[in-house]
């Protein structure tokens, strides 16, 4: 990767939106890493503190318009740029740098349903050949070889952590998944949009993207890939009058002999080990709360008062395991790093 002294030098597209500010922040205390280049084109020319005042005193580049970055000194190139403009950017970098991707531009397989949920003909359909969906406990080896990361969305994330090794096992009836997600306001971004105004979202909360919202062939790409066959989920995204966070509630009907508590058995024994992925104790109910700021996904397993059924909850910080935490960890198993430099960082609280 042509990184100097154990050190592995990075830039950052688009990144004065909330996926680059957590972008800097965790890469900023990673012991390997070196923010050269950052872009923003409607905030180029700028110094960093502009932008973000608490990031001020880092002394890190100021921001450059997309067409005027030095790629030449970076190893590793991280894409916050909007969806639909990411395909035609990385298809014109030079072939030697690894690419992280945060934007939902490469990550559905299928050029054809990307077209279909996205509204226009995907623009590098080449190159999505080699892209590899970066869920990272799910697909270590396949990113490790990577040069293109599609990192998940934050919803999917949430959604197929849980659900992945359930089905796998086959203690879920799989035409019969339900997924009430709820998001913090960051989820949508930093662009000015009415629907995210403080009026419109604070003391409040609404559904919306009902049975229409890009996630879902994303979240059922995932699923149908651990079944063996196509798997068709009822997804419905919430957005909530806070920060950041996202809370999943799955409702899943047994299969067979299963259990709730084979379900757990299932989950504990698949992420043993891991180190942001976290069973809790029986009767406890993840909070968002309990992994703000943090690259950890808590989840949590109840059996429902209808026989036959589970109720599973998953939570995450989205901008930080649901986007750019997710993006830093996919970095360290690229570059051979520990999984978890830079990561470190424990919960907010309160």
């Amino acid at each position: 990767m042509n990184a100097t002294s154990n050190k592995i030098r990075v830039g950052i597209a688009g990144a004065s939106g909330y996926t680059g500010a957590e972008l800097i922040r965790i890469l900023r205390r990673h012991p390997a890493a070196e923010i050269r280049v950052l872009t923003a084109d409607r905030k180029a020319g700028q110094p960093l503190a502009a932008v973000f005042p608490h990031l001020a005193g880092t002394g890190l580049p100021d921001l450059v318009a997309l067409d005027a970055a030095d790629w030449s000194q970076v190893d590793i190139v991280f894409c916050g740029l909007p969806h639909g403009t990411t395909q035609e950017f990385i298809a014109g970098l030079p072939k030697r740098l690894k690419v992280i991707d945060l934007s939902a531009d490469f990550r559905l397989a299928d050029v054809k349903t990307y077209a279909e949920w996205y509204g226009h003909e995907h623009r590098a359909p080449a190159l999505q050949k080699e892209a590899v969906y970066g869920l990272t406990e799910l697909a270590r080896d396949a990113i490790r070889k990577a040069r293109l990361i599609a990192c998940p969305g934050c919803y999917p994330t949430s959604a197929q952590l849980p659900l992945v090794p359930l089905i796998e096992a086959g203690q879920v009836v799989l035409d019969d998944i339900i997924i009430d997600a709820k998001s913090g306001v960051s989820g949508a971004g930093r662009a000015l949009k009415e629907n995210i105004l403080f009026c419109e979202v604070g003391e409040g909360i609404n559904a919306y993207g009902i049975a229409s919202h890009r996630h879902a062939p994303e979240i059922e790409q995932g699923l149908s890939k651990a079944a063996g066959r196509a798997v068709i989920v009822n997804f419905t995204p919430h957005l909530m009058p806070m920060n950041r966070g996202i809370l999943s509630t799955i409702y899943v009907k047994l299969k067979g002999k299963a259990s709730p508590a084979d379900l757990r058995e299932t989950l504990a024994r698949r992420y043993r080990g891991e180190p942001f992925v976290r069973v809790v104790p029986e009767g406890v109910s993840p909070a968002t709360r309990h992994v703000r700021g943090s690259n950890h996904c808590l989840i949590g397993v109840f059996a429902d008062r209808i026989k036959g059924r589970a109720i599973v909850i998953a939570a995450i910080d989205n901008l930080v395991k649901g986007a750019s935490g997710q993006a830093v960890q996919n970095m360290n198993v690229v570059a051979g790093f520990a999984e978890t430099a830079g990561l470190e960082q424990e919960p907010l609280f309160p």
